[in-house]
């Protein structure tokens, strides 16, 4: 008989009673774990001080890395080895201060037996509500229970109740009435056409281009094949190496005829001398390249939406891509030829882009395209980030901001946008945004996300407001003032109502000419969710 050598199996401790286990994640960039540690730290304490008021005592299993000099778990690694410290059935706490990547605890969260929290910061500067609804959109794809809850400064008695009844129940209720399935839809000219949308994507089917799944950690971006391909959606896995040969391809006088077409269209961009920190020229050409090759690829395989993974890979090498996204997802925008300059690549129409490669964005830019140019609208949309907002004049104003990569009609048109270098902490080889102001007006948002193993689909209406230019400024430099910003009023939707069901950090806008309008197009675009048997959930104040 031989003997072998046993694995040996790891025993995690048992759980002490009256004690949470705390940890966080973090960035995958260690320039932004550094410059994001203190706020992580005010967080913690304010989490703490609660859960030790309530008579429980909190246990951090890992320390500050005094190489890198904070304390966030960084890799995928490091979550599988943090969790082996970690209690399989004690109540766990994920305190979110920044932007996180999920997959660093999803190993760990999958498998915990015990509570679980999610909690975050609600502030500008350091977004960790965005994190959080992306972690949170996470755990519910994954169908694993959790309870959520956030505040400004962890002393108000909302937050401290929420607490109090996670370590009493395991659970926090929040109010979920603005939430309703689709009804029946009425027999209107625009149901009619949001049906016979989905009938035809289902028969004909379409192809979205992906640069590389997984950006940014965001697991809950990824959707499965069978799940799209079931509503008549198909990928085609692309490489970013791919995107970079067909940038070195393009030629600068292609490029440049490009960045004149901005100029002339009254584009401004606000240039520096250093490239380490500010916006140069040859960036931007650059990102022109980046653009025309984009489309070239899109050509090359018939596609009908494609999305650039953004923030990984070609962030080391090439300039970012936002400015190159806005372009694509504007109607009105510099005309591309094809390689031997036969014909122009969709002339005339926006190409759909998905920021960051979130595939449940691109599913939304499908439908909202298709829909909005079947009603003679402009179907330039966009996602933006759900970033922070806070009350002006007795309503809540939300600020979305996406990192520079917003159609220019959203806008006002190119002569309201400026093109600003991206942050050097994020991106090393700069690039410009699209920056601005989107104009006031009526709008549809829209999210479609993966809960109980099927797509749904939360649809709602908003208004972007005007408000005045210095509180406008107050926002954009609480949050990123390099970014293009929206002060959005969701209707009939508090903050905590959203923060509660929202499944992503991302929310998809597309603007309607007026409110009646805004809401045909809603219900166009319901219906067609509908069709492709996409679970549709009414959000707020909609009329059908």
């Amino acid at each position: 008989m031989t003997d072998y050598a046993m694995p040996a199996t790891h025993v995690r401790p048992d759980a002490p009673e009256r004690t949470a286990y705390l940890i966080t994640s973090g960035d995958l960039r260690e320039s932004a774990n550094i410059a994001g540690w203190p706020t992580q730290v005010e967080l913690e304490a304010g989490v703490t001080g609660v859960l030790n008021d309530l008579g429980w005592q909190v246990v951090r299993p890992f320390g500050v890395d005094p190489a890198t000099g904070h304390g966030f778990i960084s890799s995928q690694r490091m979550g599988m080895e943090v969790f082996k410290k970690i209690p399989a059935d004690a109540p766990l706490v994920v305190a979110i201060a920044n932007w996180q990547y999920s997959h660093h605890v999803l190993a760990g969260l999958r498998t915990h037996r015990g509570p679980i929290l999610t909690v975050a910061n609600f502030a500008g500067d350091w977004p960790g509500l965005v994190g959080l609804l992306g972690l949170n959109a996470g755990l519910t794809k994954m169908g694993k229970p959790y309870a959520t809850t956030w505040s400004v400064d962890f002393t108000d008695d909302w937050f401290r109740d929420g607490l109090r009844e996670w370590v009493e129940t395991g659970c926090i209720v929040h109010d979920a009435s603005h939430v309703r399935r689709l009804p029946e839809l009425p027999d209107t000219p625009e149901v009619a056409l949001g049906r016979a949308l989905g009938d035809e994507l289902l028969t004909d089917k379409a192809i979205i281009g992906v640069f590389d799944e997984g950006c940014m950690g965001m697991y809950n971006a990824i959707f499965d094949d069978e799940l799209l391909n079931r509503i008549g959606v198909y990928k085609e896995r692309l490489s970013q190496s791919a995107l970079y040969a067909e940038m070195l391809r393009v030629t600068d006088a292609e490029a440049d005829a490009a960045y004149d077409w901005l100029i002339d269209h009254g584009m401004t961009f606000v240039y520096g001398e250093d490239a380490a920190t500010e916006l140069t020229r040859e960036q931007v050409q650059w990102q022109m390249k980046m653009y025309i090759a984009a489309l070239r690829i899109a050509d090359d395989f018939g596609l009908d939406a494609v999305g650039i993974q953004y923030q990984q890979g070609l962030k080391d090498l090439v300039p970012a891509s936002d400015l190159a996204e806005g372009i694509l997802n504007s109607t009105e925008r510099p005309p591309v030829s094809s390689r031997d300059g036969a014909r122009e690549l969709h002339a005339g129409r926006a190409f759909p882009h998905f920021n960051e490669a979130d595939e449940g964005v691109a599913v939304d830019a499908l439908v909202t395209d298709r829909v909005w140019r079947a009603m003679g609208l402009v179907p330039d949309n966009t996602l933006h980030d759900v970033r922070w907002g806070e009350e002006f004049d007795g309503e809540f104003v939300w600020v979305y901001e996406i990192s520079g990569s917003v159609p220019a009609s959203h806008l006002g048109g190119w002569q309201n946008a400026e093109g600003w270098r991206q942050g050097h902490v994020f991106f090393p080889a700069g690039g410009a945004t699209i920056n601005g102001v989107s104009k006031p007006g009526e709008v549809v948002i829209s999210r479609v996300f993966i809960a109980e193993g099927i797509l749904q689909a939360d649809i709602f209406r908003a208004t972007v407001v005007e408000l005045p230019a210095a509180e406008t400024q107050r926002r954009k430099d609480a949050t990123n003032p390099e970014w293009p910003i929206a002060n959005v009023v969701l209707h009939d939707v508090t903050r905590d109502q959203f923060m509660a069901r929202h499944k992503a950090n991302h929310a998809q806008v597309a603007y309607a000419p007026d409110a009646e309008t805004a809401d045909k197009a809603l219900a166009a675009k319901a219906a067609m969710f509908d069709r492709l048997g996409i679970k549709v959930n009414l959000v707020g104040r909609v009329n059908l």
